[in-house]
Formats: C-alpha cells, sequence, structure tokens
C-alpha cells in the first residue's frame, strides 16, 4: 500500500515537472502572438480619416477644409495608388482616408459624398 502512494506521488511529481518545462515555450508563443495583434492593429489603426469639402485640387495635392466650432483646413499628398469613389472636384464633400506618411498626409483613398438635399 505504501508503495503505491510513493508511485503516485512520483507521476505527479514528474507531471508537474513537464508543465513547469512547458511553461516558457507557451510563454514565448503568447507573447509572439500579442506582438503579431498589436503590429496588425497599428497597421490598421494607421489610416485616419477627415471629411470636409474640397477647396483647391491639382495633380499632386488635395486641400480639404472642414468647417463647424474648430475649422480646419488639410493638405493631402496624393499617393501615386490613390483610388477615388465618385468625382472628385472643387466643393465637392469628401472623406479623404490618409495615413502619415513622414511630414505629409498621404491620401489612400477619397470619398465624395452625395450632395445634401436642401429640401427636408
Amino acid at each position: 500500500m505504501n508503495q503505491g502512494r510513493k508511485v503516485i506521488a512520483l507521476c505527479a511529481m514528474l507531471a508537474l515537472a513537464g508543465t513547469l518545462a512547458a511553461l516558457p515555450a507557451l510563454a514565448a508563443r503568447r507573447a509572439e502572438s500579442t506582438t503579431t495583434t498589436t503590429t496588425k492593429a497599428k497597421a490598421k489603426a494607421s489610416v485616419r480619416q477627415f471629411t470636409g469639402v474640397v477647396t483647391a485640387m491639382d495633380k499632386t495635392s488635395i486641400t480639404v477644409e472642414k468647417g463647424g466650432k474648430e475649422p480646419r483646413t488639410m493638405v493631402f499628398t496624393r499617393d501615386a495608388t490613390m483610388r477615388t469613389v465618385g468625382d472628385v472636384g472643387k466643393d465637392a464633400r469628401v472623406t479623404v482616408y490618409y495615413r502619415n506618411d513622414g511630414k505629409e498626409p498621404l491620401a489612400v483613398r477619397v470619398v465624395v459624398k452625395p450632395a445634401r438635399s436642401s429640401a427636408r
């Protein structure tokens, strides 16, 4: 009977030792998974948006002005792969999706909003 208890105690100790040996590998996997998730979240969060009215436009840039309590004007550099939805022109209400590329914001996508109807 005493020998049975010794065997059970030995098995429990071996199981505990195996679990403890596997912990560093599990912690490394978890850290790697968290780093990957954080990197993806940062990449996704790096694209921002700005909505306003186009005040000026040329081949290399778009200037958009936002009105309201805190008016703000932003000048975006056009990306070579920039996509547009709708006709972008002066006085068009747009949402510009951009990312900060160094010093200047770089427009990645421009979506033209439909004109507001004046009759309600």
